[in-house]
């Protein structure tokens, strides 16, 4: 894998006047990644696809031949950055600013992709935010709303609209987390709409097998992305409590996703991929 670069790059966190410094860059794709046309035709749907995991998927589909609609919420250079990363790999992608937490906006989201790009196979319901803090009495309810409203409540907006138009061979992957099955004192409400989603995706896959349409998940550990310093004060240890003795990358995250979409996961819905460093979890 690349070696990450050191940089400094201030960025504004999800909390008013805050901004950090990534010393790491995040590794999005491997250079040596190949794509084999897995996803050639099809037409994928990303929340949170301007950075991080999102971008990282993004980019692994657009390699594998996919058409990528990216949503964000208000990271504009974040996203048409990405938005050219995927143009150079011959595909076209469309941008779409907005809050998922508005169930308007996430219906609106998914006609335009529909509008623009033709078509919908894949919805990747990834978007989040987080406001750590240490004791529950210190959760400020403002922030427990839009940390559910975004985690969790976007997923089903999405979803609801998502399904109008999507058939037979067509998935829906979410994003869930390592605390969905842990815990984490640190991110109380946080981890509880992680295990929502978890419990969101199995009992969807049920409820869409019928239609021959699949349902999974990835629960990512930590991984390197710019939500990690937008959000904690103390971050030098991240990762290190791993068997594996370091945080993941974006880039090895990805391809899980891909995975999930083409027809290699064909017989597989409902289930999590857990890709956390080596860290033992039940489901």
């Amino acid at each position: 894998m690349n070696k990450p670069d050191t940089f400094k790059d201030k960025k504004q966190s999800s909390q008013p006047g805050k901004t950090f410094k990534m010393k790491i860059k995040p590794v999005i794709i491997r250079d040596n990644y190949r794509g084999s046309q897995k996803l050639k035709g099809k037409t994928a749907f990303i929340t949170g696809g301007d950075s991080g995991i999102g971008k990282s998927v993004a980019l692994h589909f657009a390699r594998e031949g996919a058409s990528v609609a990216i949503v964000y919420f208000n990271e504009h250079t974040d996203a048409q950055n990405t938005r050219h990363e995927i143009e150079k790999e011959g595909v076209k992608c469309i941008t779409i600013n907005g809050d998922v937490k508005d169930i308007e906006f996430c219906k609106t989201a998914v006609k335009k992709t529909l509008e623009e790009l033709g078509g919908l196979n894949i919805v990747v319901n990834n978007a989040a935010m987080q406001f750590p803090e240490d004791n529950i009495e210190d959760i400020e309810i403002e922030n427990l709303h839009k940390t559910f409203q975004t985690n969790i409540y976007s997923y089903f907006y999405i979803t609801r609209e998502a399904v109008k138009y999507l058939k037979k061979g067509d998935c829906i992957i979410n994003t869930t987390s390592v605390t969905a099955y842990r815990g984490s004192e640190h991110l109380l409400d946080y981890s509880s709409t992680k295990g929502a989603i978890t419990s969101f995706t199995r009992s969807l896959a049920k409820s869409l097998a019928k239609k021959g349409i699949r349902v999974n998940g990835v629960a990512p550990g930590p991984i390197w992305t710019p939500l990690i310093p937008a959000t904690f004060d103390d971050f030098e240890n991240f990762g290190q409590d791993t068997p594996m003795g370091r945080a993941g990358q974006p880039a090895e995250v990805g391809p899980a996703y891909v995975y999930l979409a083409s027809e290699d996961s064909s017989y597989m819905t409902g289930q999590i991929l857990h890709i956390n460093g080596g860290e033992v979890v039940g489901g």
